[in-house]
């Protein structure tokens, strides 16, 4: 009886205060008394953390292939931009790496060309440049989008 009053706590506490739930999870896999724990929400919360994970590191590489498209497309802004779309490639690159971990490349290897696709959506809306001239596949390895010297041979 006395578990269930304590699942019962959890998941009241899981609606009211989310971290101090998660510190009391935290605490009871730490004392192994894993017949305690809020199952139901854990599994929730792994399951939202590996989203949020995944969509964190897809948005960044969005971002670094929608600077590289307007660095190399967007010739009207170039001289005004290009610096500026440099630097934003060179943080979203420190910020992606540092977020990586084995499994997140693979699953930006195995989504890189939605991706891409996304981010000529992107581009050409607050461009207005004809989605024609863009590749219609990524030109862009996934190793060169991570690589923080690599730019395009025409921006080196």
């Amino acid at each position: 009886m006395k578990t269930y009053s304590i699942q019962t706590q959890l998941k009241a506490l899981y609606e009211q205060d989310e971290h101090l739930w998660l510190t009391e999870m935290v605490k009871l896999l730490k004392e192994n008394r894993l017949n305690e724990l809020d199952i139901e929400n854990l599994i929730e919360e792994l399951e939202d953390l590996g989203k949020r994970d995944k969509n964190k590191v897809e948005s960044l590489l969005r971002q670094i292939i929608i600077h590289l498209l307007l660095l190399q497309y967007w010739t009207e802004e170039y001289e005004y931009n290009y610096r500026h779309w440099q630097g934003e490639i060179a943080t979203f690159r420190i910020q992606l790496n540092r977020a990586l971990t084995t499994n997140l490349k693979k699953y930006l290897l195995e989504n890189q060309e939605d991706i891409y696709q996304e981010a000529v959506f992107i581009v050409t809306q607050k461009t207005g440049l004809s989605i024609n001239i863009f590749p219609s596949n990524s030109p862009y390895s996934l190793e060169q989008l991570l690589n923080k010297d690599w730019l395009p041979e025409k921006f080196k």
